[in-house]
This record gives structure tokens, sequence and C-alpha cells, in this order.
């Protein structure tokens, strides 16, 4: 039994050292309300050759700051990438809660084999929500249209119940990604992480195992959400730890995390 790295001092936030599919088969069935990750996309190229590069090579603008760590699980095949996320998604679907969120970031490439292992996975594909990066994005040349928009799959375990802390909630964003809120190679902005975490009621918990520099994790303590990581690279735990400590230590004072109720949930 793998036991976490990290409890935060009020216990709402968990953070594990480990690879996904160790951790998720040792976490209690319908313990989580929603799982919202960021998993490597194994989508920074068409070869062989172009997938095992360092994924700064891959995804690091020329001229941007290459100092973030690599991130490993980025060479997979197309058909090795989407049956891997079937294993995973599936073993999410044992962990959320009936009527619970599956939300999973993808780009162009993959978007079509992420559907598939999220409906593979057990999940019921409800929407597709754009991210508008800004027209700071990456384009081949000046023949191409930018590569601007990345996506969020969201699906529900079962049926999709009305929401009575919120909603309807909005299905395209535009936050642009500042360097200084950057640190992971393929980092999220925190504004939109704070945004998706709002599916949830507070109190709620909300699982992400692939935690990364725990973006996630951040959001949900501004917004009053617990979380469970998970993360593999080392380099990633320490900045995760770090990031979240640092994020406690800025926050007022409060009681424990509330947990909701059935009917809150």
């Amino acid at each position: 039994m793998i036991q976490p790295i990290y409890i935060s001092p009020d216990g709402a936030i968990t953070l594990y050292h480990a690879d996904a599919l160790e951790i998720l088969p040792q976490l209690a069935t319908g313990s989580v309300d929603a799982v919202i990750t960021d998993p490597p996309y194994s989508s920074g190229g068409f070869t062989r050759s172009d997938r095992t590069q360092s994924t700064n090579s891959k995804y690091t603008q020329s001229g941007a700051d290459q100092s973030r760590p690599d991130f490993a699980g980025d060479s997979r095949s197309q058909r090795g990438w989407q049956h891997w996320c079937a294993l995973w998604l599936t073993q999410c679907r044992r962990l959320v809660r009936p009527a619970g969120y599956c939300l999973t970031f993808t780009d162009w490439r993959q978007i079509a084999c992420a559907m598939d292992a999220m409906e593979a996975g057990g999940f019921i594909h409800r929407g597709t929500i754009g991210w508008d990066k800004g027209r700071g994005a990456r384009a081949a040349h000046t023949g191409y249209f930018r590569a601007q928009c990345e996506f969020i799959l969201w699906g529900t375990h079962g049926v999709s119940r009305a929401a009575t802390h919120g909603g309807p909630f909005d299905g395209c964003f535009k936050f642009p990604t500042l360097q200084k809120d950057k640190h992971h190679v393929t980092g999220k902005p925190t504004p939109l992480m704070e945004e998706l975490v709002r599916i949830v009621p507070p109190g709620a918990m909300i699982l992400d195992p692939f935690a990364g520099s725990a973006t996630t994790a951040v959001a949900c303590i501004r917004q009053g959400r617990r979380f469970i990581g998970i993360e593999q690279s080392p380099e990633y735990i320490a900045i995760a730890i770090d990031r979240i400590e640092k994020e406690l230590a800025a926050q007022p004072p409060r009681g424990a995390v509330p947990i909701p109720t059935a009917e809150a949930a």
C-alpha cells in the first residue's frame, strides 16, 4: 500500500508520488466527486523520433524558458495512448460517484481518441469545452491557422443531475498562458483551473491522476474544494508540494473544509 507523500494540515489536500495506475486501484470506490486532469498528450510529433524527443523540445516555443523539468509518459503511439487512457479512465469511473464528473484535457490531434477512451472507460461523453490560449499560440508558418485552442472533454458517471450550487457553466474560456503562472512544460493557467473546479460544490473531492505542478490543487485551495493528486516525477512532486504549501500559507485561516451532503452533491 503506497502512502501519500503529502497531506495538508487540514486533511483537504493529499498528494501521492507514484504512477497513476499504481495508486488508482488503491483508492475507495465512489470516493471522489470529479476527475479533472491534464494527462500527457503524446501528440508532439508525427513520427516515433518526433514523439521521443524531450517534452521541452516538443512543447516549448523557440526562445521561451526551457528550464522546467521534462516529464515522462509522452512518447506513446496514438493507439497505445488511447489504450492507456482507457485503462486509467476505467479506474477513475470506479472512483467517481454516480452522476460525478470527468474532465480531461486534449488537443486537436488526440481529441477523437480521447473521446473513444472516455467512452471505453465507462463515462458518458457530454460535451467539449474550448480553451482559447490567445494569439500567441504557435503556427508552423504563415499558411497555417494557429494552434490556438485546446479542449477539455467532459462526461459523467451515468446520469447528469442538475447542480444546486451553480451553473450552467461556461463552455468556452479564454485565458493566456503567463510565464509567471507556468510551473510545468505544459502547465495550464491557474484561473482556468479555478473555473473548472467549480463544476462541483465547495467541499467536494477532486482527483487529478496527473497532478504535475499542482495547478489543480492550487485551484481547489482557492475555491474551497478538496483534492487528491498523483504525480510520478520527483521534480514535479517537489514543485507541487512547494506550490501547495505556499498557497495554503497565503490563505486566510479557516476551519476544516466542509464535506457536502448527498443532497448538495
